[in-house]
């Protein structure tokens, strides 16, 4: 694990054009592995720390069902979701929470508006307000409320980092990144969230995408892949690289952060410097292209990040890496 400063990590990875003219760059870090685990490419310094912040949902939901979570692959998808609070997600959230016996006023996560701009548009012209059941991690908090119930462990603490739950989390990780997380803080939800190198990310998704069958890991591998709508939304690109790429598992993060990870062992794992959402779908094509991961059935939605110019696009992202 790299103990250089971040700053030093990251190279040049994209740049933003608009109108012909380049705005602004973004640096970063990718790193890949081959099928048998080793590091077939990295740009930038695959030791680099950082925080995965959602793409350590499956990480969290692994440990749920090895202590007991049992949820239907539907239901298990939410799970690890950052869902787009559409009615599709709120229900499903509903749902896991009532498995427990619980509803969603038991939930304790920031309460926030849809994700999705039609859902959120919605809400605001019905009079609503933000609440927990419609920020996107809310299907992650209820199935760590059934787990707890499952466990018959204290509910009004699970968030913090000493509770039962958040421990078993805790030694999840270094089971599937092989490294131990080097710092925990507090996501944007409020449940910890865990440090990694970006190899240790791309080790996790990688032992998770290859599990055995029927074991916790394979079970949430299994859930996201044959419900991909629930992980995301209908527009969002990792719904749509699920959807389009055989055998692909993956999640996307907060701050520019991006894991997948293939049936074969191969897998990806980045990060954008400056945590901005528009270079990372251009870089992760690159990166898949790159690791030889067939792309002709993906949806072109996935890879694009248009610039707006009065409404209309008048640029894009391009990837500038080269290996």
């Amino acid at each position: 694990m790299s103990n250089s400063p971040l700053s030093n990590a990251f190279v040049e990875l994209a740049v933003t054009t608009r109108s012909g003219y380049d705005e602004s760059v973004h640096y970063g870090a990718v790193v890949a592995l081959a099928a048998d685990g080793s590091v077939e490419f990295a740009l930038g310094d695959a030791g680099a720390v950082v925080f995965p912040r959602s793409s350590t949902k499956p990480i969290q939901a692994t440990a749920m069902v090895a202590n007991g979570l049992a949820l239907p692959p539907r239901m298990l998808a939410l799970v690890c979701a950052s869902h787009d609070g559409r009615s599709e997600h709120l229900q499903t959230a509903t749902e896991i929470l009532a498995t427990a016996g619980l509803t969603p006023d038991d939930l304790q996560n920031t309460a926030d508006y849809p994700l999705d701009p039609d859902a959120h548009d919605a809400i605001i012209r019905a009079g609503g307000v933000k609440t927990a059941l419609q920020m996107n991690c809310s299907g992650k908090h209820s199935g760590m409320l059934a787990t707890c119930v499952q466990n018959n462990w204290d509910r009004s603490t699970y968030l913090n980092v000493d509770h039962p739950l958040q421990q078993r989390i805790t030694e999840m990780v270094p089971e599937l990144s092989g490294e131990e997380a080097s710092a925990i803080a507090v996501d944007g939800c409020g449940a910890p969230a865990h440090s990694l190198s970006l190899t240790g990310l791309a080790r996790a998704f990688r032992a998770i995408a290859i599990a055995k069958e029927g074991s916790p890991a394979a079970q949430v591998a299994h859930a996201m892949r044959s419900h991909p709508e629930m992980v995301g939304g209908p527009t969002r690109d990792i719904t749509l690289l699920i959807q389009g790429i055989k055998g692909l598992f993956g999640k996307d993060g907060a701050e520019g952060v991006f894991a997948v990870a293939m049936p074969d062992g191969r897998a990806i794992a980045l990060k954008i410097a400056d945590g901005a959402n528009r270079a990372r779908p251009p870089v992760m094509k690159f990166a898949l292209q790159s690791l030889g991961i067939d792309i002709s059935n993906v949806d072109a939605r996935a890879f694009e990040s248009p610039i707006m110019g009065h409404g209309n696009v008048v640029g894009s992202v391009r990837v500038t890496a080269k290996l």
